[in-house]
């Protein structure tokens, strides 16, 4: 081994290695073992989480944007360490889309309105209006009301 090195979401140790063999150098990376989640899907079935699956699926969100993998690493494991300090052997998807629907904005909002249209499930083109008016008022300045004493 010649380093080891934590990674940004602290959820995974970088080690540089090196083949004794033929001086080959590479990285591995190593991730805490955490016991198994079942997500119960929308149609009731179980099936185990998957963090590849998350990540893809936020790769698709996300495509020609500016958002950089290691960012997406770090929201991935973001959203990790809430689902299992939970503490629950399961949690349901629709958990986890909205824990993802809450996160993605600040990334980017593009990524948030893809992201959206699977997720809610858009069937027309008011579907998107209404997500992008969540948007707009969420960027607006919170004013506050005047109270006016007599």
């Amino acid at each position: 081994m010649v380093e080891s090195r934590d990674v940004a979401d602290n959820d995974a140790i970088r080690r540089r290695r090196e083949c004794l063999n033929c001086g080959y150098r590479f990285t591995t990376y190593e991730r805490l073992e955490r016991p198994s989640l079942a997500v119960i899907k929308r149609d009731g079935t179980r099936q185990l989480f998957s963090r590849e699956k998350l990540l893809k699926g936020l790769q698709h969100a996300t495509e020609k944007t500016s958002v950089t993998n290691l960012q997406l690493e770090a929201f991935v494991a973001q959203i990790e360490r809430e689902l299992y300090g939970r503490g629950e052997p399961e949690v349901s998807s629709v958990d986890i889309g909205e824990l993802v629907m809450a996160g993605l904005p600040k990334l980017n909002e593009v990524a948030y309105v893809r992201f959206a249209s699977v997720y809610r499930k858009f069937r027309d083109i008011s579907s998107f209006e209404r997500e992008l008016n969540k948007i707009r008022e969420s960027k607006e300045p919170k004013t506050p009301k005047k109270t006016v004493t007599k």
